[in-house]
């Protein structure tokens, strides 16, 4: 007899168990298509598709990191550039050489000429999302089928390696 009352309590655990599963999805489920019909409806930004919300923006050759705004100055700063070229030569050049040919990844002659500094800090600092969200970045990595790796650089090296890059295209014109 005791048996059979712990298998009934069993049961009804089990069935309620079912039913707050189906209740909870139900109110998941109804959750995400009110947030895909504001969406749709334009009353969010962004879609949260990173590459339907990449192809619908407008290109502001800034792309997508940490690096809103740099000021460059007009004159090259011999030593920050001196520092960039240590972390160059540290982190890059097993993929990148300052020529216009291909290596592992794009050459980077004229790269300064090319972009804005900003889009090449943040290709630097978050080569990942820029290869999945910018225009130019999605395009290269279409190119040449490898993915930037991110060597955790800080903005300063950043900063510096750009100023490198700005030596090396102001010598080689």
């Amino acid at each position: 007899m005791k048996a059979i009352k712990t298998n009934n309590l069993v049961q009804m655990l089990r069935y309620t168990l079912v039913l707050l599963s189906l209740a909870i999805s139900s109110i998941l489920i109804q959750g995400c298509s009110s947030e895909e019909k504001k969406a749709e409806s334009g009353s969010e930004a962004e879609s949260g598709n990173l590459m339907k919300d990449a192809e619908e923006m407008e290109d502001d050759g800034l792309g997508f990191g940490p690096v809103k705004s740099v000021t460059i100055p007009a004159e090259i700063d011999e030593q920050l550039a001196a520092e960039g070229l240590k972390h160059f030569e540290a982190k890059c050049t097993a993929c990148h050489k300052f020529a216009p040919d291909k290596y592992v990844g794009p050459g980077l002659a004229g790269v300064t000429k090319r972009r804005k500094p900003e889009w090449i800090m943040n290709m630097i600092l978050n080569p990942q999302e820029m290869t999945q969200r910018d225009p130019v970045a999605k395009g290269l990595f279409e190119t040449y089928l490898t993915q930037m790796t991110n060597q955790n650089v800080t903005e300063p090296e950043a900063r510096s390696m750009y100023e490198y890059f700005r030596k090396m295209d102001a010598t080689n014109n």
